[in-house]
């Protein structure tokens, strides 16, 4: 069954919110990974963010809060 436009559509949008949101941060370390470093291993998801918000913490950028 084509997919329709409506759900192209929502699909792209989907993608770019989760994009600025930063929601995709794990998808995209794990391609990263898969990429440059074959043989490491992957982190679970949960360790991934645990660690993505402990290096934040430690070292604070541009943030409201």
């Amino acid at each position: 069954m084509p997919e329709t436009i409506l759900t192209q559509h929502w699909r792209d949008l989907r993608r770019f919110w989760r994009g600025v949101i930063g929601a995709d941060a794990y998808e995209r370390y794990v391609d990263y990974l898969r990429r440059a470093h074959p043989d490491a291993p992957v982190p679970s998801e949960r360790d991934f963010w645990r660690q993505k918000y402990a290096e934040q913490e430690r070292n604070p950028k541009s943030r409201c809060c």
